[in-house]
């Protein structure tokens, strides 16, 4: 645990392109505040072209930052201009958590954790069936949660998205348990299904999204969307209506973020009740 001298210095960040709608900033300040700790995080805005020289002055300790989160369009970069990244980052070829250790630029993923830690705070009991889970879209997104649902043990995963090859591909990485199709073998899958994953931008900010029917999946399936604005989006509210249990995205979010804030900071915070609301009552302004 750092000690108060120490903290009073430490400053973390959020980086991408465009950056300003992210709500990290609040996230981390909400938990600095509960926590009593004098530490900042604030949003940077990075160009691709200035990307390997933001992190040049990470690295040297010139930016005076001890890490951060990066997001789009950033997480391959910074993969791979970390010095040391884990086994999760190196699987993904992707990074969204940076952090100076012992003098090198380390580097995790947290997404598929966050993934994770969300369903096992709102979804009590929703991995006690781990025989077939569905995902849809073959994205960035896709690729932490396929790792992290292989990693908690479901027998097979299927991932289908309109272009197969790239479904393929994240079959090809991720091992035997993964199956690629296209999105025409819906249904299909879906028969017998624990749970479904949304990762495409279906019913993101008005976007259409296609039809549904989960009445296939096993008895206490479970629906869930990445998307968290709009909250209940139109694929959960088509799993509502047809009496799926769900759970919203917003977990996610919030749940990445603990393991970035207690390597910066030297605490772990929690996700509570309190936090959600806060994000909610921000999202509802836009």
């Amino acid at each position: 645990m750092a000690d108060s001298r120490e903290t009073s210095l430490n400053k973390a960040f959020v980086c991408g392109f465009p950056i300003k709608h992210s709500r990290s900033p609040m996230i981390h300040s909400h938990w600095l505040k509960m926590l009593a700790l004098d530490g900042s995080y604030q949003a940077v805005e990075v160009a691709p072209e200035s990307f390997a020289d933001f992190i040049s002055t990470l690295k040297s300790g010139e930016s005076g930052y001890r890490g951060g989160n990066v997001t789009i369009p950033h997480k391959e970069a910074a993969y791979a201009l970390s010095d040391a990244p884990d086994e999760l980052a190196r699987e993904l070829g992707a990074a969204n958590t940076l952090y100076r250790e012992e003098g090198r630029l380390k580097a995790t993923n947290t997404d598929g954790y966050g993934f994770l830690a969300n369903l096992d705070q709102r979804a009590q009991a929703w991995d006690a069936k781990r025989d077939r889970a569905v995902v849809l879209g073959a994205g960035g997104a896709s690729r932490a949660i396929l790792q992290a649902l292989r990693n908690r043990g479901f027998a097979e995963i299927h991932v289908l998205n309109r272009t197969l090859a790239r479904a393929q591909e994240l079959a090809d990485r991720f091992g035997a348990r993964i199956h690629a199709a296209p999105m025409e073998a819906l249904a299909e899958r879906l028969v017998g299904a624990d749970l479904f994953v949304n990762t495409t931008s279906l019913g993101m900010d008005g976007a259409e999204a296609i039809e549904i029917d989960f009445s296939m999946m096993a008895g206490s399936g479970l629906v869930t969307d990445i998307v968290y604005a709009p909250l209940i989006t139109p694929i959960l509210q088509m799993a509502q209506a047809q009496g799926r249990p769900i759970c919203d995205g917003l977990g996610m979010l919030l749940h990445q973020a603990v393991p970035g804030f207690e390597k910066w900071f030297g605490r772990r915070p929690e996700v509570t009740d309190e936090l959600r609301a806060l994000v909610i009552a921000d999202l509802e302004k836009h």
